[in-house]
């Protein structure tokens, strides 16, 4: 048997136990919990006047009802601003209960708890709110107006604003090389309103002991630790007195990083008021409503580029939606305006962003958090530059790349993470060659005339990105050996499905020598890892593995020197293979892990003289001296946390070839391939997953999914009638090849891979369908009916519409 697992395409482990029913979410839990509900804003801006409960009292099997005034100490206030940044002037948080105002559909304002769900709707049913109705600001463009206002003391509705600025080498500014560039272009992009939507809502459950005055709370959640401080500091509670566990998880996508949610700390709250269990799980009207949405962007962009197609000066003016708030801060624009470079080489460059209230619901990342909006700015205006030169757009890509011999290469920004934006590796010509390769790129000429003589339109779209992975501050992990020789390995961050019982099990197994069967895992549950950050940013592999990996050599140098001692042998001459340590060379010479845990706690000396001889040790004998040195722990176990000096940037392209239909413009993806670089792999297996699934969500961003608002704020789609998502159907197979450029970041080579599916599939798609076409792609998603009408206009004014978009 094997333990060299790191790199094995090792079956996920914990599969069974969740396709045979066997998981364990949020509703799942607490059955005879008391049951929360809520009453919800029907209005995007309205002033609370009057809240009249008196009809609700009287549902048989009502236990509770609150409002914000209700709420006591730090409960009453604001919910926290969790990522301020300079450029954040006007950071707005909402309260956990509406107080006076309410700014988008679906912000809660009253809190009801009965003896189940049925009866806590009944209540809320009754519950009558009088509002007076204030004008709602609905999108960035009327926003930034200014002539209404979503907080009345936020100026031109403006959270943020944000310039960087890199001068070209010459020391040129953006403005200067566009200026004096051979050629220029200038135009204006759109990025829809999208949204995650996991198999699973947000759910809470709470359970208090009055006799010890504890806490125990269960979210579905992508950062228990977090819910835990924030839990402890809103009810008053000291940290070890409350523990919070994620469960199974049914998907995260972004929007339950988020923390705390309002019913992540009024459900806590209302069991250890009421001294009852109490459990809250989100129904799918509300996921819609009153979570939080991604994406929504007006990009204008200036380009100066010479005759081969090289990028001398780029400038982009953003205007990102936020929402009605801003709980996680301005991480996504500022993911977009630092991502948009991608994998190439400007000449100089110019971002500014504006982020901008509106009365919708709350913007929070969600997978691929601002960066398919970067690529999708970025790849249009390669494809546009390609258009005007006449060239491959291939060729004006790779004019434009970064060398392999460039690393590590200064973008000269700052990122999400504060540090410098500075790529660890990568091979973006290599990566461009096996791509055209796999997608038959320059072969695609003839089949597009083929199917051109038969009456069919096809085209091929390609896409580049860098997604920064990986992000600090730090992870942690701890192993421990037990004497049954199993190897147990706990971690703060928390699971989604990625497979993190798998792959931290395959590090530790390779780390320790040890079977597979022999490692458990064990995610997101404070009670046996209480620090952690959380699970987001393609960050788990890179984070908590390399944790995990440095808390084994610690185990296992510990180990070696245990057995070094039982085995009269030097450590350095030791080996571990299947649990066994053994002199290399002489399997003979050997002493199971499991009775190295043993020894690593003893019960008492033996020095009197007899029982030394009567043990089979001599000379340097185990009976000597205290088997552990002075100061060390008992315990054969390591505790480690992994802290990087900076993000590592995994890269990839994708390629696709895409068939609209003449008379129905319908869109069909006939091929899609992908090349992708995340460094070391640890499980192949798993990230194929993880990019199937991604391009799947993309496919989503770029053909179907929108969040469509009226002039008065009302979501028009909040449910899967009318909110589309592809089917299988309409996910094509994804064919895919790995380049390995190691990150020297880490001890384990390894970069992010999670989003890294999602992240260019809007802008592949865009240039497929633009060269399927003729017609030129400046919004996304794009529907039949979107095309049908391009066509139209196409038709109607022939000769100006492909030509560049003046901002």
């Amino acid at each position: 048997m094997t333990t060299k697992l790191f790199g094995e395409p090792v079956q996920r482990r914990e599969d069974a136990r969740l396709v045979t029913g066997q998981g364990h979410y949020l509703d799942d839990l607490g059955p005879g919990a008391l049951a929360a509900a809520f009453v919800r804003s029907p209005h995007a801006h309205a002033r609370i006047k009057d809240i009249d409960v008196s009809a609700a009292l009287d549902v048989e099997g009502l236990v509770a009802v609150y409002t914000w005034e209700d709420l006591p100490g730090a409960l009453a206030e604001p919910l926290p601003l969790l990522i301020p940044h300079p450029a954040l002037t006007h950071g707005r948080t909402a309260y956990p209960l509406a107080r006076d105002i309410v700014r988008h559909v679906g912000e809660p304002v009253v809190m009801v708890v009965a003896e189940d769900r049925y009866l806590a709707e009944d209540a809320c049913a009754l519950i009558e709110v009088e509002y007076e109705f204030l004008k709602p600001v609905v999108g960035v463009e009327e926003a930034v107006q200014g002539a209404h206002l979503v907080h009345e003391d936020v100026p031109g509705n403006v959270g943020a604003h944000l310039v960087q600025e890199v001068p070209s080498r010459e020391g040129r500014s953006a403005a200067e090389a566009i200026d004096t560039a051979p050629h220029r272009l200038e135009f204006r992009l759109d990025i829809e309103r999208s949204a995650s939507m996991p198999l699973e809502g947000r759910g809470v459950y709470a359970r208090w002991d009055a006799d010890d005055g504890s806490l125990r709370v269960y979210s579905s959640t992508q950062t228990s630790t977090s819910v835990r401080m924030a839990v402890a500091a809103k009810l008053g509670l000291p940290l070890p007195k409350v523990e919070v566990i994620a469960p199974d998880v049914g998907g995260g996508f972004g929007v339950k990083i988020v923390h705390p949610w309002p019913e992540e700390i009024l459900v806590p709250w209302a069991a250890r008021t009421l001294g009852r269990e109490v459990k809250w799980t989100e129904d799918r009207r509300e996921h819609f409503v009153a979570s939080a949405h991604e994406r929504a962007q007006v990009q204008h962009v200036r380009v100066g580029f010479d005759d081969e197609g090289r990028v001398l000066g780029l400038d982009v003016t953003i205007l990102h939606d936020h929402g009605a708030y801003t709980p996680y801060g301005i991480i996504v624009p500022i993911i977009t305006s630092t991502q948009l470079l991608g994998p190439y080489k400007i000449g100089a460059y110019r971002v500014e962003f504006s982020s901008i209230y509106t009365n919708t619901v709350q913007v929070t990342p969600y997978r691929g958090a601002g960066r398919p909006q970067a690529v999708f700015c970025m790849e249009r205006t390669m494809d546009r530059v390609a258009a005007y030169l006449g060239k491959d757009r291939t060729e004006v890509r790779a004019a434009n790349f970064i060398g392999p011999d460039e690393f590590p290469y200064d973008q000269g920004l700052i990122f999400q993470d504060g540090r410098p934006l500075i790529y660890d590796s990568g091979n973006y010509p290599e990566s461009l060659r096996m791509l055209k390769e796999l997608i038959g790129w320059d072969s695609f000429p003839e089949m597009k005339a083929r199917a051109a003589a038969e009456g069919r339109r096809i085209g091929i779209g390609i896409g580049c990105y860098v997604e920064g992975t990986g992000v600090g501050p730090y992870e942690g992990g701890h192993v421990q050996v037990t004497s049954d020789g199993r190897v147990h390995v706990s971690t703060g961050l928390t699971s989604q499905g990625q497979g993190h019982e798998t792959v931290f099990a395959q590090i530790a197994a390779t780390e320790l020598g040890v079977p597979i069967e022999r490692v458990s895992v064990v995610t997101g549950d404070t009670r046996r890892f209480g620090y952690a950050v959380g699970t987001f940013a393609s960050r788990a592999a890179v984070m908590s593995g390399n944790a995990i990996a440095l808390a084994c050599r610690k185990v296992r140098e510990k180990a070696l020197r245990i057995a070094a001692d039982a085995l009269e042998a030097d450590p350095r001459d030791l080996e571990i293979t299947d649990g066994i340590v053994h002199v290399a060379g002489t399997p003979s010479a050997s002493i199971p892990l499991a009775t190295v845990a043993v020894l690593s706690n003893p019960l008492r000396y033996a020095f009197d003289e007899e029982a030394k001889r009567a043990t089979q040790f001599s000379g340097t004998s185990t009976m000597d001296r205290p088997p552990v040195d002075e100061g060390e722990e008992p315990g054969l176990e390591g505790r480690d946390y992994y802290s990087p000096i900076r993000s590592t940037f995994a890269s990839g392209m994708h390629a696709a070839i895409v068939e609209t239909d003449p008379d129905t413009a319908e869109i069909t993806i006939l091929r899609y391939a992908v090349v992708h670089d995340c460094g070391k792999l640890i499980n192949p297996m798993i990230v194929e997953g993880q990019i199937h699934g991604g391009v799947a969500q993309g496919v989503g961003g770029a053909l179907y999914e929108k969040m469509v608002y009226d002039e008065h704020g009302q979501l028009l789609n909040a449910s899967f009638m009318d909110f589309l998502m592809p089917y299988a159907t309409e996910v094509p197979r994804v064919e895919t090849a790995h380049l390995e450029t190691p990150s020297p970041l880490n001890p384990l080579g390894i970069k992010g891979a999670g989003e890294a599916g999602v992240i260019p599939v809007s802008a592949v798609i865009a240039s497929a369908i633009e060269d399927a076409e003729g017609i030129t792609i400046v919004r996304m998603p794009i529907s039949p009916s979107d095309l049908h009408t391009l066509r139209l206009r196409l038709a109607g004014c022939a000769g100006t519409f492909s030509a560049p978009v003046r901002a």
